[in-house]
């Protein structure tokens, strides 16, 4: 068997190079719209509440659709889900800063979601099948790609409209289309497992079989982490807008957030191969409280120092999952990544119009703070984690 085929125990770092190339540019564009609410509001006259709802419905298609799409990944060779997808994520989301309203603000945003979930169960399920022996390294390198993705995309989708206007933002679509003809020409056929015969029921059995119990243990857990995670994404840009940050603060503020967490994944990743997963779960999960609290309420400039110790706590165990996920259930790859990334993710960010809804009633700074305390409850959970090395 050569380096070039899945199954090595060598990692291929050609192919984990274009699938996180994929990652890092999908992302990219998705990380437009969080920064950017702030501007958003402003142009629009949004309300919290419709802020909320515009993030909920954006993040509930990932609930819907990436699972589908991971199903459909195991069991059909193509590279239709991941191409397909990267296009509508750089194509449509530019598109949103020249919305003159918030329903096609709305359809701007769906779009783009809808073409993230679809590469991301099949690239992830991808993965291991380059990555050697060296799984839990190559997956945090893979995320790496979406998260730094999401650092760096803030900062500059910030200064950009910050300098050209909301308006001008179609024009950013050339990068993308240069990463995606890159990956056209070196973008492998993903491998099935060759289910279909079973149908989804049956491919569900085949897949998760005794296991079902520790994932959806993990779900759970990721679910919960979403909740906290999307509610700061999504409202802090706003809270610290009204503090009196302007909007390239803002950006920075939140990349430094998700560079933070690129840190926090590759360090947990590189420990996940040689320790157990359920120790770096635990003592991320047990600080996120306190260092949640630290961005919300640190003085001044010192935002900046708490904003990375938050996003640093609460990004480090999103690759983990995955990796749990795809060890304890290897026939199904991507819809066990689908179900820790997309799923859990979406269902999380659907709870952003409830959040909305909240702090327009009861003040965001509430809110906020009694979000940070929701990473306490998923300790009682990883408790019950099976061990996974």
């Amino acid at each position: 068997m050569t380096q070039d085929q899945p199954g090595n125990h060598r990692v291929n770092y050609s192919i984990i190079f274009v699938l996180t190339l994929i990652h890092f540019t999908g992302d990219f564009y998705s990380s437009f719209f969080t920064p950017l609410l702030p501007a958003f509001v402003d142009k629009l006259s949004l309300t919290l509440a419709q802020v909320g709802l515009l993030t909920g419905i954006v993040r509930f298609l990932s609930f819907i659709v990436q699972p589908v799409t991971g199903y459909l990944a195991d069991r059909y060779e193509t590279r239709s889900f991941v191409l397909a997808g990267l296009f509508f994520a750089f194509f449509f989301i530019p598109f949103s800063g020249a919305a003159p309203n918030f329903w096609l603000l709305l359809l701007a945003l769906c779009l783009g979601s809808v073409g993230s979930s679809m590469f991301h169960p099949s690239t992830t399920g991808m993965v291991p099948l380059y990555s050697g022996n060296r799984t839990g390294f190559c997956l945090s390198v893979y995320n790496t790609g979406g998260t730094f993705a999401f650092a760096l995309g803030p900062v500059f989708i910030t200064w950009y409209v910050a300098r050209f206007g909301l308006e001008k933002m179609p024009y950013t679509i050339i990068m993308g289309a240069i990463a995606f003809f890159f990956c056209i020409r070196y973008l492998p056929v993903p491998v099935s497992e060759n289910l279909s015969h079973l149908g989804f029921v049956g491919s569900i059995k085949e897949s998760l079989g005794k296991v079902y119990k520790s994932i959806f243990l993990i779900w759970i857990v990721m679910v919960l982490r979403a909740v906290t995670g999307q509610t700061f994404m999504t409202f802090m840009p706003i809270y610290l807008t009204n503090k009196g940050h302007n909007l390239v603060s803002v950006g920075f503020i939140v990349s430094l957030f998700i560079l933070a967490g690129t840190l926090s994944g590759l360090l947990a990743g590189y420990l996940a191969d040689k320790t157990d997963f359920k120790k770096i779960f635990f003592v991320s999960h047990a600080l996120m409280a306190p260092a949640l609290l630290l961005y919300l309420y640190l003085p001044g400039s010192f935002v900046y120092l708490g904003s990375f110790i938050a996003g640093f706590a609460v990004l480090a165990s999103l690759p983990l999952g995955v990796v749990m996920a795809q060890k304890l259930a290897p026939k199904s790859r991507s819809m066990v990544s689908s179900l820790m990334m997309g799923f859990a993710y979406g269902l999380g960010g659907a709870f952003s119009p409830l959040v909305g809804k909240l702090a327009d009633i009861y003040g965001l700074e509430t809110v906020l703070f009694y979000s940070a305390f929701i990473p306490l409850a998923t300790l009682v959970f990883i408790i019950k984690f099976p061990k996974v090395r």
